[in-house]
């Protein structure tokens, strides 16, 4: 993607010379100090090569100034200023609403979400939603009391009512007014995250009232208290299938292992360490679940014995017993009623289709996802994957390497289809 030209040219022609590769996201930024996390996620979609473009309020201007934002785009950020003495043959707003594939609200101030509830229309902000037919983003972030009003919440919920607009809800934790709870806007990763699939789905929400049961990680099968077998998988493919379903309306419950990432705060997330942990929550949340997908890498053999204490070095046995670990999967399909749906996965080297189809009717799944983890850029802790789909009525669709966030949705579009 090509630089973008800084100049005040008619936004007709620039906005619609650059080629559209990775979505159009317009950015209006409210009047709050968590603005300055909204520079982060300017920053991080120009890197991603997505364009951007930025809405400024006159309030936010006090937080963070329209040359920051101008310098993280590469392109000149608006302001109240530009809507008024616009010199375009045709009305900023309208070109600006024209342009957005998704358009992002953060931080979204109780002023602003009032405007929205109401349809009011007077700054270039409001009068660009207006003007939009894209799916809108809105990340909230004020003080704890001010978000419990009634009024605003009362406000917030007629707002989410709107198909268009999709919510990061607020998170708790430490204020800006050294206050601790509720309020704290999202963190510009899991906004980002939400944009891309966004992006992806068009704001579709066909997976509201499904519940997602989603596995993730490794685990560890401990010989002493710090020594264990494990394996190089960190969760991300089965993160990045609990943010897809989450963005598409699901309930999600993410089980997953030993991780260096936060799980999205709107998911129901268990944190487990050994196979069997894993395994009894599996087995306990499975009655409530549409779907399942067993993404997490789970140990096949574990230790026959356990120390409580320390080995030192010259205990150690040369040779280690080991005992296998009970296969969850085909626990789960055992137990799987009929309006379930289980999806495996089968990370392989080399050859990856025909121990995936071993695995799918040995197991009785139904449907697999055949992964390498010996290509570059795929498998194991790379934000990348590539994989071969494959189900029990045969159907067989190859995804090419993509983010793991894209194919999680690849994947979505195809387990909807069972």
């Amino acid at each position: 993607m090509q630089p973008f030209s800084n100049s005040k040219s008619k936004i007709d022609s620039l906005l619609k010379t650059n080629p559209k590769s990775y979505g159009r996201v317009l950015i209006g930024v409210g009047g709050g100090i968590a603005a300055y996390k909204v520079c982060e996620v300017v920053s991080a979609l120009f890197q991603q090569g997505v364009e951007v473009r930025v809405i400024l309020t006159n309030s936010a201007q006090h937080f963070v100034t329209a040359l920051t934002f101008a310098t993280l785009s590469r392109y000149r950020a608006y302001t109240d200023e530009d809507f008024w003495q616009s010199n375009n043959s045709r009305p900023l707003h309208i070109e600006l609403g024209e342009w957005s594939d998704v358009l992002l609200i953060a931080p979204l101030t109780a002023n602003t979400l009032a405007k929205l509830v109401y349809g009011m229309a007077d700054n270039l902000l409001t009068n660009t939603v207006l003007a939009s037919k894209c799916p809108i983003l809105v990340a909230p972030a004020m003080n704890t009391d001010m978000w419990e009003q009634v009024s605003v919440q009362h406000n917030w919920q007629r707002l989410l009512n709107d198909a268009r607009y999709h919510s990061m809800g607020t998170a708790s934790g430490l204020l800006a007014c050294d206050r601790v709870g509720k309020g704290r806007m999202a963190e510009p990763n899991e906004i980002v995250s939400h944009i891309h699939s966004l992006l992806y789905t068009n704001g579709k929400h066909d997976l509201v009232g499904k519940n997602l049961l989603v596995s993730a990680g490794g685990t560890r099968e401990f010989l002493d208290p710090v020594r264990f077998i494990g394996n190089p998988s960190t969760g991300k493919m089965g993160l990045a299938l609990a943010q897809a379903a989450l963005h598409r309306g699901a309930n999600v419950t993410l089980v997953h292992g030993v991780a260096n990432w936060q799980a999205p705060f709107a998911t129901r997330a268990i944190p487990v360490v050994s196979a069997e942990e894993m395994r009894l929550v599996m087995l306990e949340e499975l009655p409530n679940a549409d779907v399942i997908i067993m993404t997490a890498a789970v140990a096949d053999m574990k230790p026959r014995d356990y120390s409580t204490e320390k080995l030192p070095k010259k205990e150690l046995p040369e040779n280690l017993a080991l005992v296998p670990v009970t296969d969850i999967i085909s626990e789960l399909a055992q137990r799987k009623q009929p309006h379930q749906k289980l999806i495996g996965f089968a990370a392989q080297t080399g050859d990856i289709i025909t121990p995936a189809l071993d695995k799918l009717q040995r197991k009785n799944l139904d449907a697999i996802v055949a992964n390498p983890v010996d290509k570059e850029g795929s498998g194991f802790g790379s934000d990348n994957n590539q994989a071969v789909y494959i189900d029990k009525q045969g159907k067989k669709v190859e995804i090419l390497p993509c983010s793991k966030l894209e194919m999680a949705h690849r994947l979505l579009d195809l387990i909807t289809d069972l």
